[in-house]
C-alpha cells in the first residue's frame, strides 16, 4: 500500500507486533503517538481521544478507504463512519491504524494485511466478504492501492462478484500535482524509481519522450541522486519537489531539474518523504535532443559543413539553423 508519507518505523512491516489475527483497540493504546501527530500536523484538533465505539453495520462489500497523509483533519466524515461501521479493518500496520482509530474513538477490529502476508490472509478476507461481512481496506497513509499490490484483493472481489466501494480522500500524488504548478491535463505516475543508478537512468530514459507530466515517489535519502539522474537524462526541465505534504514542515520547491539537483546535493538529505513532479516532453525538447546527438556523431567523422548538411537532410530541418548548432558543438 502507499509507501510514501509514513514514519521510518512503519516500514518494518515484517516485524509488526500483532499476529495475523483480528485485534481490537485497547484503551489508551497508541494514544501518545497519535496525540503527537495531531499536535505536529497543525490540525487544531485536540490530542484527546474519543470514547471507542462501533457504528451501525455497513452493507457487505470491500470499502477502499483513504486516510490522512499527515494532517488528521483530512479524515473525512464518511471515511470515519465507514471505519466505524465495518466488520473488520484490513491494514498494513495495526500500530499505525490503531493510533488513528484511537484518536477518532473507533473500536472496529483490525487484521494485518500487507506485502508479507497477503497471499495467506486474502482467502480469509474473501471468505468473510462472501459471508456478508464488510471489510475496510486502508494503508498506513493516503489512498490504498497506489504504488502497492493491494489491487489483488480488489481483483479477487471483482472476479467473485463482491461489491468494491471507494471512499476517496487524501492522496500524495494529487496533493503534489495541485501545488507543483505544472500541467495536469496529462499525467503519468511512475511510482518509485530504481535504487541503483544504471537501472534508474534506464527507467527515466523510457519515460523521456512521454508528453505528460511525470510523478514519482522518492525517499529523501535518494532524492539528490534521483534528481541528478533525472537532470542527466531529461535536461533542465521544470520540476517540483513536494515534501512532507500536509505536515508541519511541508515544503514545495520549484525550479529546473539541474538547479534542484544541485540544491539538494549541497544541502544533504532532508527529512520525510517526497513526491517529484517533472514536466513532460514537448516537441522542441525532443528535436533539440535528437539534433545534438546526431550532430555529435556526424562531427566525429565529418567537417562542420558536411555534418550540418547531412543531419539537416536526415532530420528535415533548416540547414542554416543546423549549421549554427554544429558550429556551437564543434567549439564546445
Amino acid at each position: 500500500m502507499a509507501k510514501a508519507f509514513r514514519k521510518k518505523s512503519n516500514r518494518q512491516i515484517a516485524r509488526v507486533a500483532s499476529k495475523d489475527t483480528t485485534r481490537k483497540v485497547k484503551p489508551g493504546w497508541g494514544e501518545t503517538n497519535v496525540a503527537t501527530l495531531a499536535s505536529k500536523s497543525g490540525t487544531g484538533i485536540s490530542g484527546e481521544t474519543q470514547a471507542a465505539e462501533i457504528g451501525p453495520k455497513l452493507p457487505a462489500g470491500l470499502y477502499v478507504v483513504a486516510t490522512p497523509i499527515g494532517n488528521l483533519g483530512d479524515l473525512s466524515t464518511r471515511a470515519a463512519e465507514t471505519l466505524r461501521g465495518a466488520s473488520v479493518i484490513a491494514c498494513e500496520d495495526t500500530r499505525v491504524t490503531g493510533g488513528l482509530l484511537q484518536r477518532f474513538g473507533i473500536a472496529t477490529p483490525m487484521t494485518p494485511y500487507h506485502d508479507h502476508n497477503a497471499e495467506r490472509v486474502r482467502p480469509a478476507l474473501l471468505a468473510r466478504l462472501t459471508a456478508g461481512e464488510s471489510v475496510a481496506l486502508v494503508s498506513d497513509a493516503g489512498t490504498p492501492l497506489i504504488s502497492d499490490p493491494g489491487y489483488k484483493l480488489v481483483r479477487a472481489c471483482a472476479d467473485g462478484g463482491i461489491a468494491v466501494i471507494p471512499i476517496p480522500g487524501p492522496s500524495a500524488i494529487l496533493a503534489a500535482l495541485t501545488v507543483a504548478a505544472l500541467p495536469t491535463d496529462r499525467v503519468f505516475f511512475a511510482g518509485f524509481l530504481p535504487a541503483k543508478t544504471a537501472a534508474r537512468r534506464t527507467a527515466i530514459s523510457e519515460l523521456k519522450s512521454l508528453r505528460a507530466t511525470l510523478v514519482f515517489y522518492e525517499s529523501t535519502q535518494r532524492l539528490a541522486d534521483s534528481l541528478a539522474d533525472l537532470a542527466a537524462v531529461l535536461g533542465p526541465r521544470p520540476a517540483a519537489v513536494c515534501r512532507e505534504l500536509t505536515k508541519l514542515h511541508e515544503e514545495v520547491r520549484r525550479g529546473n531539474l539541474v538547479d534542484l539537483a544541485d540544491t539538494f546535493a549541497r544541502e544533504g538529505p532532508p527529512k520525510g518523504e517526497a513526491v517529484l513532479v517533472v514536466d513532460g516532453a514537448d516537441g522542441t525538447q525532443d528535436i533539440a535532443a535528437d539534433l545534438d546527438e546526431t550532430l555529435r556523431h556526424a562531427l566525429a567523422t565529418m567537417s562542420v559543413r558536411d555534418a550540418a548538411a547531412t543531419v539537416a537532410e536526415a532530420l528535415q530541418l533548416p540547414r542554416r539553423s543546423v549549421y549554427a548548432r554544429a558550429l556551437e558543438l564543434s567549439r564546445s
